[in-house]
């Protein structure tokens, strides 16, 4: 998972840079530098690369403004999971673990904001399950029959 999105990062125009530091990682528009925190698990790493990204592709630029950062942030959060988590495995996940997020984060091998995120992005209608629908026939990334 981290070797492609590094990939995907370079793919971007980004540059991933290892610097220790407070935050687990950060993210820069004007050099295009996304910073990351050696030392964290895997887990940590990747979900933390991607949420990253997701600042990147939303062409996110700091703000000291709490409610447009806290919309920030929960975009990032819903890209980096939209990207980590298929709905096969999260389905799979939920069925042997439940749906307690920090065990699901455990099972799919992200951090519990990306469970949460992707768990926002589900909604039940019916007997369908759908992940990031939008207004309009036929708008949804995916949906699943469930009973």
């Amino acid at each position: 998972m981290l070797v492609d999105l590094i990939t995907l990062a370079e793919e971007l125009g980004l540059k991933v840079v290892w610097r220790p530091g407070a935050k687990l990682g950060g993210f820069h528009a004007g050099s295009k530098t996304i910073r990351l925190t050696p030392g964290s698990s895997a887990r940590t790493t990747g979900s933390v690369l991607a949420h990253e990204i997701g600042h990147a592709v939303f062409q996110d630029v700091y703000t000291p403004h709490g409610p447009a950062r806290a919309r920030q942030e929960a975009r990032a959060n819903e890209w980096a999971a939209r990207h980590l988590i298929t709905p096969d495995a999260y389905a799979a996940a939920e069925e042997r673990r439940g749906i307690h997020a920090a065990s699901l984060a455990f099972e799919l091998g992200v951090t519990v904001e990306l469970v949460e995120a992707y768990q926002r992005l589900l909604q039940r209608i019916g007997d369908t399950v759908y992940v990031a629908p939008r207004m309009g026939a036929g708008l949804w990334d995916h949906r699943v029959q469930v009973s």
